[in-house]
């Protein structure tokens, strides 16, 4: 049988696939049972098996198999399955933004940011934006380093919350807002909490939770511990959901290399501590401000408002200065 050129196959499934075909892949991908997934879609389970068995003859190759105890994915299906679900969310998201002009009026600003810029900024900045232009939603989605480009290449993004990068991408530019560097932090209870001028000797001889390889906070304190010329003991969790950093910092004894923007919100609660070493980390380490990726012809009235207050924010914090860059301090000294 000939194979069917790509093009073939895709005005095949412009012409005949249904949204319908993809919710169907992606709930029998997720319950692996037929009759599980006809009931969470309130379809009759022969309907479900034939939607599935007109997208097998679409592609012209089997999506999933069968079994025993239900279904599984064959290759093919689980190279569709993400493309289903992206243009499943996609949809969500229309929706969300279509029903927010019709409700509102005066638009919606779609951000993508870094955990740094979640507690460092906006989780301040996004509440009193609400109260100060409340015709305008925000939809914002918190994202690893590396993602924040890809969203805004695909259109899932109007802006970035993030750190300036070497290249930005095509169309936009970097507007910093707060200055961020590095901290060492731990849980409440933890002896040394809230104490300046701990020797780096004695933060050398705790359990450190460290942050995944490849991260500039993992970079730093790999460095500072050679220069230190010792190898200290660290948590056997490597991770890179803040959640769970936050959670073992507070239930644990551990310390961890984070930068401010990470842990501000949360020090500013009460939940977490700041250990100030002695010397101090230099102000040189390689941690960039944290702001705003712009569309440089300046994006919609929204997105122009949204960075507007933001960037009057930022220079109205803490009297002006930088927020980031000024971790709280206590009259704990330690000798």
């Amino acid at each position: 049988m000939p194979v069917t050129s790509a093009s073939v196959l895709l005005n095949r499934l412009q012409a005949r696939a249904r949204l319908r075909h993809l919710q169907v892949l992606v709930k029998v991908a997720e319950l692996r049972n037929l009759g599980r997934s006809a009931e969470a879609l309130g379809l009759s389970q022969p309907a479900v098996s034939q939607l599935l068995a007109d997208l097998e003859r679409l592609v012209e190759l089997p999506l999933f198999e069968r079994h025993a105890r239900g279904v599984r994915l064959t290759a093919a299906g689980a190279e569709l399955l993400p493309l289903a679900r992206r243009m499943l969310d996609a949809l969500a998201e229309g929706s969300e933004t279509l029903t927010a002009m019709k409700r509102i009026g005066e638009g919606v600003v779609r951000v993508a940011a870094i955990t740094s810029a979640v507690s460092g900024l906006l989780v301040r900045a996004v509440p009193a934006f609400a109260r100060a232009h409340p015709g305008i939603q925000v939809q914002l989605r918190e994202c690893d380093v590396d993602q924040w480009p890809l969203l805004l290449a695909r259109g899932e993004a109007d802006l970035a919350a993030c750190r300036e990068t070497a290249a930005p991408p095509a169309g936009y530019r970097f507007q910093p807002l707060v200055a961020d560097r590095f901290v060492v932090a731990c849980g409440t209870a933890h002896p040394l909490a809230g104490r300046r001028g701990v020797p780096w000797s004695t933060l050398a001889r705790e359990t450190w939770l460290p942050s995944p390889a490849g991260m500039v906070a993992r970079r730093v304190f790999d460095q500072l511990m050679q220069e230190l010329g010792t190898v200290p003991r660290q948590c056997p969790v490597v991770t890179r959901i803040s959640a769970l950093t936050w959670a073992l910092l507070q239930s644990e004894r551990l310390v961890s290399l984070l930068p401010w923007g990470v842990v501000r919100q949360l020090v500013e609660a009460g939940q977490l501590a700041v250990i100030e070493p002695r010397p101090a980390l230099p102000d040189a380490q390689p941690l960039g401000p944290i702001g705003l990726m712009l569309p440089q012809a300046g994006g919609s009235v929204a997105v122009q408002a949204f960075a507007g207050f933001l960037e009057h924010l930022a220079h109205t914090d803490d009297g002006g200065r930088p927020a980031a860059a000024h971790p709280p301090r206590t009259d704990r000294e330690t000798p």
